[in-house]
């Protein structure tokens, strides 16, 4: 298939029903919905190096089921703006924004990989704002969590910004590398060789934007993995017997690339009282995307039993 041919669909996913832009402290986000604009809201976090429109297969399913599904491209991702750094209060601050655009009353968190530790953060921060939580294999743990005394979080600190600046250097004036349709979706089957390649193909379609010297994908070139500060992925556990709101857990138990590598036993000490965590044999990381209909059901069913 040659450029010319590159056609954006594949069985289920629906474009977004309607775009519009938050300013977020002067940075503009794009934000995605599904669904009735009546419906009660259903604030949804996609994960590291992905953006909203990854969910264009699952969104339609929480909108068939009665929801207004929110989402947006995370700074640096998809159609928002790039930034001259990033990082995780930034993010948060942009979750927030988003927030307070959809209303004043308490909505629904909910977020896969990143944006599930992202929400999880969110809903210690803002609990008057989260009616329930779900957290699709957003629970991240590397052994011991041990915390690290207030001058060791100042130099790590200085440390990871003196990196970060330094790898910005490197990159000044670079783009992404480009490819063609095929090429772009193999690459990222490298990373996520549990998916079908004929839905990589699609992501591309609506992931990608084409230039005279081939098709990139829409992420700022100076992001790397994990961000930068005094945060591990692993702390984002010790948020979690925190939680008041209902909260449900699912973990795709295939190990993965971009994946966790997080084990049933890791989570279960730290689920607050009542808490719903679900186990999927057989589902790598991308759970909403390997079986959405299957997780779709497990969410809806979560929250008509907890009348969120």
């Amino acid at each position: 298939m040659n450029d010319d041919e590159h056609e954006a669909t594949y069985p289920g996913a629906r474009r977004p029903d309607r775009r519009r832009t938050v300013d977020s402290t002067g940075l503009s986000l794009s934000v995605a919905e599904w669904g009735d604009p009546d419906a009660p809201p259903l604030v949804l976090a996609h994960g590291g190096f992905d953006f909203a429109e990854t969910l264009n297969v699952f969104a339609p399913l929480l909108a068939e089921g009665g929801w207004r599904v929110v989402s947006w491209d995370q700074r640096g991702h998809g159609d928002s703006d790039r930034a001259g750094l990033y990082s995780w209060e930034a993010d948060l601050r942009d979750a927030a924004s988003v927030l307070d655009s959809v209303g004043p009353g308490p909505v629904v968190f909910a977020g896969h990989s990143k944006g599930g530790s992202l929400m999880m953060h969110l809903a210690n921060a803002l609990p008057h704002r989260v009616s329930a939580l779900v957290n699709l294999d957003g629970l991240p743990s590397r052994g011991a969590m041990s915390d690290v005394a207030e001058h060791e979080r100042t130099r790590m600190l200085r440390r990871e910004l003196e990196a970060w600046l330094d790898h910005r250097r490197t990159l000044v004036g670079r783009a992404r590398r480009p490819g063609t349709p095929e090429e772009l979706a193999a690459r990222r089957g490298r990373m996520n060789p549990r998916l079908d390649p004929a839905w990589l193909r699609y992501l591309v379609s609506v992931g990608a934007t084409r230039s005279d010297d081939g098709w990139r994908w829409k992420i700022d070139p100076t992001m790397r993995l994990g961000g930068f500060g005094p945060w591990r992925p692993e702390w984002s556990m010790l948020r979690l017997p925190g939680v008041g709101a209902p909260f449900l857990g699912v973990l795709g138990l295939e190990l993965e690339l971009m994946g966790w590598g997080t084990r049933p036993v890791d989570v279960e000490p730290f689920l607050p009282p009542g808490a719903e965590f679900v186990a999927l044999e057989g589902v790598g990381h991308f759970v909403h995307i390997e079986q959405p209909r299957r997780v779709a059901g497990l969410v809806l069913d979560f929250l008509a039993d907890v009348g969120a």
